[in-house]
């Protein structure tokens, strides 16, 4: 090691607290990433004895075969190699058939892993992608790929680990099924590496925060992940400290980083970078210790062996506890120059640094032993063919094909999170415990508050009592003119507006009321319908809902499509033009069971309504079927779907979102499902749950996203806001929630989005179930024009407290309109006016 100058007060400081145990913060880091010689020693040493600590004697590495389904990349990075244009006769893809060829050779190897590696969304840039994949079917790289890991389970029993770049959140979900983890490294959180000059110029997926993103919404998913470092690009020691700083965070929040690799720089050959300096052997150890004691100690530390062949030992020294994966049969295809290490001469080389080399599966252990819910139903018999008790690898074990099934009835685990032969999840939602935050597993989602982590409930506690309302200086006067004139409230301006007491309070009802005349009339209408919920068994987790139940649970129940189909019948029968039907997200029903519902109901009344499935449904559908949202709303809108519903929206901040909800869909997958479903001529409502965790910007910000997705879309038939009811919901027994909305909110929301909302989405309705009649016929004369549906059964509201009914007569809404003083009249559920008079005859019972 290079000698160093005398150590400073600032390294003697870090390093004493390091030594110490103390939490490092970013000044200290980046002093110890400078470490060299004595400071350097002491660093490593640091480093190995809370790797030690953590993991003993071993360390561990994974049996692989390296599979480059494609090297065409739509990125332009300055140091890469794996990625080439289209050459000549060289197909854009891998033939499944060469897929599994090249599998297959890694399993007679002895290998369990299949390392998928591919370029970022080739077919966005280059036609030659784009028409292969038409040729074939598949609409994106990433279909292809989920077809290819299907393909390799089937054939030849490996397991396979995704490496296919940045995904979306309904990606991630549509490939968890089909692997028993994912990857994709960080590399930095430098903006500026991707200035003109730098080396991620001109690579739209090497963004950091579009990175972060892939990698929080994998926690999201609690989906097994790898992550990473890449060192020595540009980056500056603070920068590089950053980017570990962020893996750190999202690993404490999710507890799905199962590992970091800290990577070093290359140069190679006819790229930008081909002359650049690369990183010392002191600073990938300085940089590896590092990690070492910012990372949570649960986190594997891994460094590619063959990227510093002749520094195996002190690596090991410096506090890494894996070797990655390493491969028997193929080369590193993103670092051809740099061959694997044989396994043997690695391991006594691991040896001589005083440690036992073991080999693993590519989901770690504990991911392993407690599959729930890091596994997907379809993977867990797959792993469990390669896995000991301990969750390594059975070494000497060969794979053998396995059958791999789309999300049904599958192996499970049990309330311990150990395996059973029970049905299983299929891995697109769930919730574990991470460090120090709230996750869920099977065991939990149906209301066991005494879950709330300490750490998460402290942090929000602030959120659990309303606050003192924060007044927003503003022209109320001016706002409410301009809005009645026609003229919609600014994002800022309804903040002002959310913050009106007294006279303010009263003029903003009054404007609303007079923009609700001028858009839509006096006529105050209703649907007759029928809310049909058909099944409360659900593993999403959400903490606001009372609604949700286990499998096992007494009052868990999934109605068959007989009893759906004669709910509907019965509906129509009594004058229903509609039947809303909405349930939980069963584990067990197949990915068809949503079209046949459709069916069975349209079978038994070809004239009736179908209104249904929330957008998280929608997405749990596509992702069981492997096939893309716009495929998926396609069959819907085929076996006879007529519209859906907007929920699930609940507040469209993820911040918001993840207290509510954990895994439940981010604000941008529900925008993707609306958006798809509006395109796809499928109109939707609109909602928003307020008053639990949020605040009065979020409520602006929801407003406007949904004006703004109207103007392009044109597809939302109504808006409808829904106050948080409380009494029962986990969230708000476990002191994180508040108790609903004040009655002002309410009239607040209701008016500002008639104001914000005009001109887009003009049908603005409240929600009776939550509010009652009193409040009813108040929002009446604050800019509502519509009460809803008579619902004849509501059971999520009910579940969580309402006690203001679950059904209405017709007779009783019109009663509602008439003590509002205003006219009245039954509508279809596009608001069209069957009934004027708001009285009609039922329609002949359905034969």
């Amino acid at each position: 090691m290079t000698q160093a100058p005398a150590r400073t007060h600032a390294m003697r400081r870090a390093l004493a607290r390091a030594d110490a145990g103390k939490v490092l913060n970013a000044d200290e880091a980046t002093t110890l990433v400078g470490a060299r010689g004595e400071d350097l020693i002491a660093l490593m040493g640091v480093a190995a004895r809370v790797r030690d600590g953590a993991f003993g004697d071993t360390v561990t590495y994974s049996r692989k075969v390296f599979i480059p389904l494609t090297h065409l990349c739509r990125d332009t990075c300055g140091y890469c190699t794996f990625a080439w244009p289209p050459k000549g006769d060289i197909p854009a893809f891998m033939s499944i058939d060469q897929v599994v060829e090249v599998a297959e050779q890694g399993r007679r190897a002895g290998c369990k892993e299949a390392l998928f590696t591919l370029g970022d969304r080739p077919e966005a840039r280059y036609s030659a992608a784009r028409r292969w994949l038409d040729e074939r079917g598949y609409d994106s790289t990433l279909a292809y790929l989920r077809a290819a890991a299907i393909a390799v389970i089937e054939a030849t029993g490996l397991i396979p680990h995704l490496n296919p770049g940045v995904m979306s959140w309904t990606e991630i979900a549509a490939l968890k099924p089909v692997s028993g983890s994912m990857g994709m490294m960080l590399e930095t959180a430098a903006d500026r590496l991707g200035e003109r000059g730098m080396p991620h110029h001109g690579s739209p997926d090497k963004v950091p925060a579009v990175r972060l993103r892939t990698i929080e919404d994998a926690g999201k998913h609690a989906v097994p992940f790898t992550s990473g470092i890449l060192i020595g690009i540009g980056e500056t020691h603070a920068e590089r400290v950053d980017a570990l700083m962020a893996l750190a965070a999202t690993a404490k929040r999710y507890g799905h980083l199962q590992e970091v690799i800290v990577q070093n720089f290359r140069a190679k050959p006819d790229t930008a970078m081909r002359h650049a300096p690369e990183p010392d052997r002191d600073e990938l150890l300085a940089t590896i210790a590092v990690a070492r004691l910012l990372l949570p100690t649960k986190v594997h530390l891994q460094a590619p062996p063959n990227l510093s062949p002749a520094d195996v030992e002190q690596i090991v020294g410096a506090g890494i506890d894996d070797w990655g994966g390493v491969s028997p049969v193929t080369p590193d295809h993103v670092n051809p120059e740099a061959p694997w290490p044989h396994l043997d001469e690695l391991a006594a080389r691991t040896a001589a640094a005083g440690k036992r080399l073991v080999e693993r599966l590519c989901a770690y252990p504990s991911y392993v032993r407690t599959p729930d819910p890091w596994l997907a139903g379809p993977m867990r018999h797959v792993v469990r063919a390669l896995a000991g008790p301990d969750g390594l690898a059975v070494e000497g074990r060969v794979p053998t094909p396995q059958r791999w099934q789309a999300p049904d009835a599958l192996e499970a685990v049990g309330d311990d999170g150990r395996w059973t032969d029970a049905a299983a999840g299929d891995g697109v939602t769930g919730w574990s415990r991470g460090e120090g935050v709230l996750r869920a597993d099977a065991a939990d989602v149906s209301g066991d508050t005494a879950l709330i982590a300490a750490e998460e409930l402290s942090s929000r506690r602030q959120r659990s009592t309303p606050a003192p309302r924060v007044r927003v200086d503003g022209d109320v006067e001016g706002i409410l003119d301009r809005a009645v004139d026609g003229t919609p409230p600014t994002e800022a301006e309804a903040l002002v507006l959310f913050g009106a007491e007294g006279p303010d309070l009263a003029a903003l009802c009054e404007a609303a009321d007079a923009v609700r005349a001028d858009r839509v009339g006096d006529v105050v209408t209703y649907v007759v319908n029928r809310n049909i919920n058909f099944t409360n068994v659900c593993y999403v987790g959400c903490r606001f809902c009372a609604f949700a139940q286990r499998r096992d649970d007494p009052d868990a129940y999934t109605l068959s499509l007989d009893e759906v189909a004669d709910r509907a019948a019965e509906a129509w029968a009594v004058g229903a033009t509609e039947v809303c039907i909405q349930g939980g997200i069963h584990p067990d029903l197949p990915a068809d069971h949503y079209a046949r519902i459709i069916r069975a109901v349209k079978d038994r009344v070809p004239d009736i309504h179908v209104h249904a499935f929330s957008p998280m449904e929608v997405v749990t559908g596509a992702t069981r079927a492997g096939v893309s949202i716009e495929a998926f709303l396609g069959s819907l809108r085929d076996a006879g779907l007529d519209s859906i519903p907007g929920t699930a929206a609940e507040i469209l901040d993820d911040e918001v979102r993840w207290v509510l909800t954990k895994g439940k869909l981010p604000a941008d997958a529900w925008v993707e499902v609306i958006s798809t479903a509006h395109r796809l001529g499928i109109p939707s409502t609109s909602t928003m749950m307020f008053g639990h965790v949020d605040e009065p910007r979020h409520w602006a910000a929801h407003l406007w996203l949904l004006r703004r997705l109207q103007s392009e879309t044109g597809g939302f038939t109504e808006f409808v806001p829904l106050p948080f009811v409380h009494a029962q919901s986990p969230i708000y027994l476990a002191g994180v929630a508040r108790p609903g909305p004040a009655w002002e909110d309410s009239l607040r929301v209701h008016a500002v989005a008639r104001l914000v909302l005009q001109g887009q989405i003009d049908n603005v309705q409240l929600s009776w179930v939550k509010l009652g009649v009193e409040r009813a016929v108040e929002l009446l004369r604050a800019g509502v024009n519509d009460l809803g549906g008579t619902l004849m059964e509501e059971t999520i509201s009910r579940m969580a407290g309402a006690d203001h009914g679950v059904k209405k007569d017709p007779s009783e809404l019109r009663a509602l309109a008439a003590a509002a003083g205003r006219p009245v009249a039954e509508r279809s559920t596009d608001y069209r006016v069957i009934a004027p008079e708001g009285i009609r005859t039922p329609p002949a019972p359905v034969a």
